[in-house]
């Protein structure tokens, strides 16, 4: 997509802070933290949001939670606790259409969304 902020990250258009890449996936530093850490993760396909998900992505969602697991641990926050948010669609709060999945850690997060 060629106006997605995401894709042009991915691409190297703009500079970000990454946190983690491969071929599939990419995390890095969120420029508007809502908390001390926070991180996306995304993946390297476009995917619009999770109402767009294919079967064949399921396999790359699996990853990203893998993906979500190892940076937790190797930034120390695994065991105090974290969350993961997806937001899908403009309705569900999703501010850029590429799937992603805000880490955020760091302090405690307040009382259950759910």
């Amino acid at each position: 997509m060629e106006n997605c902020i995401f894709c042009k990250i991915i691409k190297g258009e703009i500079p970000t802070k990454k946190v983690y890449e491969d071929e599939e996936i990419l995390a890095f530093y969120d420029i508007n933290p809502a908390a001390p850490i926070h991180i996306l993760v995304i993946p390297k396909k476009h995917i619009d949001c999770i109402a767009h998900l294919n079967k064949e992505d399921e396999v790359l969602v699996g990853k990203i939670y893998g993906v979500i697991n190892k940076i937790a641990e190797e930034k120390g926050f695994k065991e105090q606790g974290f969350r993961v948010i997806v937001n899908s669609g403009k309705d569900g709060g999703q501010e850029v259409m590429h799937l992603h999945f805000h880490i955020l850690a760091g302090r405690k997060l307040g009382e259950k969304i759910v």
